[in-house]
């Protein structure tokens, strides 16, 4: 089976840290653009509306289509600036509220000018640090009033809340696959959808296949999937594979039973390695993984599942591995 693979931007490039401010050399937009064409599985890409991405969103288009790249999804930048430190959509700051929705919107527009059709919500300072700093209630009943302004501002785009459980603030608003999906619920609108993230539903002691499966039955609510791993200590965004195969599997195999076809974005910071060849092998994991459930019984695996026993999915992961 092949899947739909993307990748952000600039994740083909080079990374910071809070320690260092980069670890390689500085890409253009059309050299990130061309180290992502130049990756086989790769034919779509994220992007992020930081300041200096909007200054050239003339371009976009141009730069995209002649490589022949697919817009799979833009995120606001609610994050990366001083004024977002007490939050966006949940900033008890009603100026800053508004500031939040009106970006929000400007990034929908150049979505859709694109071809896009999902706007990605990451809204990593909407939290709290300090015990009474914040009205738990009505920050979220905020964050859901401003998602519902944007889903009706495009009904036909999905409006997507990527969840994690912290960083960087200690406590996120939009922290588990459970308070997500009733946040994205309680927006009232069919198009506000939730983006799972392997790595941040490993990082919240989350079993990925099953948060998969839980955004499946209650409302069909899942509009996107990142990926990425890590040791479940810190959102690590490590290569795909080289850590959780397992999980992999067990993921990959539930994406074919839930019907999944969407697109899956390869979200990850090298820090160290090269950016382009780090990409490339996640996408060769990735691409291993499917072809490890093309040679896989099915009917196999459900009856494994069925009989509920540990022993037998032991046997039915090692079979699996061995690519029988």
């Amino acid at each position: 089976m092949k899947r739909k693979y993307s990748v952000f931007h600039m994740n083909v490039g080079s990374c910071s840290d809070r320690y260092c401010g980069s670890y390689g050399p500085a890409y253009s937009l059309s050299q990130l653009f061309d180290r992502i064409q130049s990756i086989e599985l790769i034919n779509g890409v994220d992007l992020v509306a930081t300041p200096d991405l909007m200054k050239q969103s003339g371009i976009l288009g141009r730069e995209i289509s002649s490589r022949n790249l697919q817009v799979v999804s833009i995120a606001a930048d609610i994050f990366s600036q001083e004024k977002w430190k007490k939050g966006s959509f949940s900033s008890p700051d009603s100026k800053v509220r508004k500031e939040a929705v009106k970006h929000a919107k400007e990034v929908m527009d150049l979505t859709e000018s694109l071809g896009g059709t999902l706007l990605t919500i990451w809204p990593g300072q909407d939290g709290y640090d300090y015990l009474f700093q914040t009205d738990y209630i009505r920050a979220r009943e905020w964050f859901s009033e401003g998602m519902a302004e944007l889903c009706d501002y495009k009904p036909g785009m999905e409006v997507g809340l990527e969840y994690k459980q912290k960083e960087p603030r200690t406590h996120s608003f939009v922290n588990t696959v459970g308070t997500t999906l009733l946040m994205a619920q309680a927006s009232g609108k069919e198009n506000c959808k939730v983006i799972l993230d392997f790595g941040h539903a490993l990082l919240g002691y989350e079993n990925p296949a099953e948060s998969l499966a839980i955004l499946n039955q209650y409302g069909n609510r899942l509009a996107h999937i990142h990926i990425n791993d890590n040791y479940r200590l810190w959102d690590d965004d490590m290569i795909v594979g080289t850590v959780r195969v397992h999980e992999f599997l067990e993921f990959f195999y539930w994406l074919r039973k839930t019907g999944y076809d969407g697109w899956i974005t390869i979200d990850q910071f090298p820090y160290r390695e090269d950016g382009k060849a780090a990409v490339e092998e996640s996408a060769k994991w990735l691409d291993y993984i499917e072809n490890l459930l093309d040679s896989a019984n099915m009917y196999e695996i459900e009856s494994v599942i069925r009989e509920n026993d540990g022993v037998a999915s032991s046997r039915l992961m090692r079979k699996l591995l061995q690519g029988s």
